[in-house]
């Protein structure tokens, strides 16, 4: 499995009833290859991790979609968190539960959010969500409610939670959104330490200093097409980027970062 994508999309269309969410979409991304998928609001990125995460299904047209982890089509739930954390937005706020931090982190083992009764917790799975706190600096929040964290700190909890089942890559959804300036370099300074672990990172995003100095590659989406893909020093310029958000800007790196205004 060393040379197969660990993500494959090939020739993919999605429709929203008379809507056209993806159109023709063909892209591979490998085992270390930390990727970020950039693009305005509408550009596609939504609904290309909706049919990663199988809510939403490809058009069976010629020619023949294909959507493929690792070489294949069709996983169990369970295997497939092995090899893909996907961590978005409405997966935090509903991760928001009157449950603690640990029970949260632990839940990552079951498919769930919370422990249920017939939940068995072993010293294993104990080891491994204390192993993860700490490498997401929440450790002193383990007993803490959910309901009662702040925006960065949930986004950690939920991470860690992503992260029991050790997956191959995490995906992240608009990793910044509702973060103040703290939290959101918080965040970014873990996910560089995950990427550093041997961890690939995917972010999907329309707000380029999340693209952390590990990810090199950028795919751009827009109005459901490919658009763009490449490096960053190729793709992140001020012309290609003026095009992809019909607006003109400026580009500016600063210590691996980019900034757009």
């Amino acid at each position: 499995m060393d040379n197969l994508p660990l993500v494959e999309f090939r020739n993919v269309t999605v429709d929203y009833g008379s809507l056209r969410g993806l159109y023709d979409l063909s892209l591979a991304i490998h085992a270390g290859e930390h990727t970020a998928i950039l693009g305005p609001n509408g550009s596609g990125k939504s609904t290309f991790l909706k049919v990663l995460m199988r809510e939403l299904y490809p058009r069976l047209i010629e020619p023949q979609p294909v959507v493929r982890v690792l070489g294949r089509e069709r996983w169990r739930l369970f295997d497939l968190r092995a090899i893909l954390g996907i961590i978005t937005n409405d997966l935090a706020e509903t991760c928001r539960q009157p449950n603690t931090v640990r029970e949260t982190v632990l839940s990552g083992f079951f498919g769930s959010i919370g422990l249920w009764p017939n939940h068995q917790v072993t010293p294993a799975m104990e080891a491994k969500a204390d192993e993860l706190m700490k490498l997401l600096e929440i450790t002193h929040l383990a007993d803490r409610s959910m309901t009662a964290m702040s925006s960065g700190e949930l986004r950690r909890a939920v991470v860690a939670r992503a992260l029991v089942n050790e997956p191959q890559a995490i995906i992240l959804d608009e990793p910044s959104n509702s973060l103040d300036i703290h939290a959101a370099r918080e965040l970014r300074r873990i996910l560089r330490r995950l990427a550093q672990s041997g961890i690939t990172i995917v972010l999907v995003t329309h707000f380029l200093p999340d693209i952390i100095p590990e990810i090199d590659r950028v795919v751009c989406l827009k109005r459901g097409r490919l658009f763009a893909e490449g490096t960053k020093r190729e793709i992140l310029r001020a012309e290609t980027l003026s095009t992809l958000f019909e607006t003109p800007v400026d580009v500016m790196e600063t210590s691996g970062y980019y900034h757009m205004w």
